[in-house]
């Protein structure tokens, strides 16, 4: 009996082992995966142009994950070592820290099981993250800071407008470092305090969204349970981020919200990762006119990689078709890269193969100029309007 029930332990204890030595890789593969394809075409005009230009995304969600993002990994779309190949000069590492059980586009619960929480366990993360989502958006950046200290060479992080030149010059010089600028998706781990943006300041984060797929305490998600504008909370943190010299980022907040943001600033706003209304008729894109409002503000709109943005045409030449929807919609200087790599969702290609999208922009009919823009110029327009 004895030596069965050592056994049995034993088999709970490789069974637990291997549940946390396997199981998130495969959740992680499983959720942010590229569709096999035959090497993209890439002209040798568009490979000069590319290896000529700022690149730039604004959202990606790699510090979610249990990689090491200083060496190039088997799965999931971002790291280091496939920015470089990609030629991307300036990366935003977005932390989430909560997300709703049976999530969707059209209505989330704040009250609904947080999915981020076994994430957390599974991936062994600090025990104070289990429980606080301020903790999950502190730890995010500790991680990001760690791999810039294992390869400085290769990631440098920027906070400020100094840094940013700083790294631009290294880049002029030679330096193939990528950029590295924290954010947060969604201001929940501020956690009802406003004095909680110091310690998200503190940690590097610089981009800051509202709302992520549920309604929170500064005001209505675009995937919550009604048209919710901004809360008293929320005016002041909005105010916070103006006057602090952070970016703020309306993707998934309510319309009404983006509307109140825009009636009570001054700044530039952005959109990090979305789509064109007009292009894909969908709630994930905010209607063409709010866009054509955020964009004149001096803001941009990162068009994403995937599917339920892009209208199901993920290839490099559907993502070109719908920047060229975008410069149609709100201009070129209002348009970016927002790509929501590793952010759950399946992608046509990863970072690694950003040339190729540059190719079909140029087989789309966008010029050069216009290309330079969308990559990362207009990107350097809004951060240099913004950090101090």
């Amino acid at each position: 009996m004895r030596t069965a029930l050592k056994f049995i332990a034993a088999l709970l204890v490789i069974a637990v082992a291997g549940f946390f030595l396997f199981a998130p890789a495969y959740v992680e593969s499983t959720r942010n995966a590229v569709v096999p394809h035959d090497p993209y075409p890439v002209s040798d005009a568009a490979r000069a142009l590319h290896d000529d230009m700022i690149v730039g995304d604004w959202h990606a969600d790699s510090l979610l994950w249990n990689r090491d993002i200083t060496e190039r990994g088997d799965r999931g779309q971002v790291d280091v070592p496939r920015l470089i190949e990609g030629g991307v000069a300036i990366q935003i590492f977005t932390a989430v820290t909560k997300s709703p059980a049976g999530q969707n586009y059209e209505e989330n619960s704040a009250d609904a099981f947080d999915n981020i929480t076994p994430l957390a366990i599974g991936q062994l993360w600090p025990v104070r993250t289990w429980t606080s989502i301020l903790e999950r958006a502190l730890y995010q950046a500790e991680k990001l800071h760690k791999a810039a200290a294992k390869d400085p060479e290769h990631l440098t992080i920027i906070k400020s407008l100094a840094d940013l030149e700083a790294h631009l010059a290294a880049r002029a010089a030679g330096s193939q470092a990528v950029g590295g600028i924290l954010g947060i998706e969604g201001a929940h781990p501020l956690e009802g305090d406003v004095a909680n943006l110091d310690k998200i300041e503190a940690a590097g984060h610089r981009i800051i969204g509202l709302q992520h797929f549920f309604d929170n305490a500064l005001g209505g998600s675009l995937h919550g349970e009604g048209n919710l504008g901004l809360t008293d909370f929320g005016r002041a943190v909005v105010a916070e981020i103006e006057a602090r010299g952070m970016v703020l980022d309306l993707a998934h907040s309510a319309p009404q919200v983006a509307r109140d943001v825009l009636a009570m600033t001054d700044m530039p706003v952005i959109v990090s990762h979305s789509g064109i209304h007009g292009f894909c008729p969908v709630k994930r894109n905010f209607p063409d006119d709010l866009m054509r409002e955020i964009a004149a503000t001096g803001g941009v709109i990162g068009m994403g990689y995937w599917a339920e943005v892009a209208c199901n045409d993920i290839t490099p030449s559907g993502i070109a078709k719908m920047i060229k929807a975008g410069i149609d919609t709100v201009g070129a200087d209002h348009v970016s890269l927002g790509s929501d790599f590793d952010g759950s969702v399946e992608t046509a290609f990863d970072t690694s193969e950003l040339p190729a999208l540059t190719s079909a922009m140029l087989d789309a009919g966008i010029s050069e100029a216009d290309i330079r823009k969308i990559a990362g110029e207009n990107m350097l327009r809004v951060l240099r309007a913004r950090l101090k």
